[in-house]
């Protein structure tokens, strides 16, 4: 699973920040990641240790994310 840079503590400020025109990198740990470089992900969040709230399907162009798709 993949992470936003910016840890959004819920799915709306995420679409907030996406909206603010705000710079939110993907990443994702472990032996899949660390990059997210282009095309659909899927993320959640928050990240650990906080327990995962919520989920979110975005478009990543070159590791940032350009729209949240679902």
């Amino acid at each position: 699973m993949a992470y936003a840079s910016t840890n959004p503590p819920t799915k709306k400020a995420l679409r907030e920040s996406i909206k603010a025109g705000d710079r939110i990198e993907v990443f994702q740990p472990g032996p899949f990641g660390p990059e997210v470089k282009d095309g659909p992900v899927t993320i959640e969040g928050p990240h650990y240790p906080k327990p995962h709230r919520w989920y979110a399907r975005v478009i990543v162009n070159d590791g940032v994310i350009v729209k949240l798709v679902g």
